[in-house]
């Protein structure tokens, strides 16, 4: 007789079970960067640029209504 869950699982299927959470790592790196924001303050957001290769060309060819439209 199963007292843990469904008979038909196997025992280490068992899903009734909730898991113990994992204790995470000390990091010394990530306790750094904790206290200096707590210090500092958190750094601004990146501000990027576009690059030449990133940029989006153009899907279709300029129809000759939008040619004339530019030119006057």
């Amino acid at each position: 007789m199963h007292f843990l869950g469904n008979p038909s699982r196997p025992s280490w299927l068992n899903l009734d079970v909730p898991k113990r959470k994992k204790k995470k790592r000390f990091t010394a790196t990530k306790a750094v960067k904790s206290m200096a924001r707590a210090a500092i303050g958190a750094p601004p957001p990146v501000q990027r640029e576009e690059s030449a290769k990133r940029a989006k060309k153009q899907k279709h060819k300029p129809t000759l209504g939008k040619l004339l439209a530019e030119s006057e």
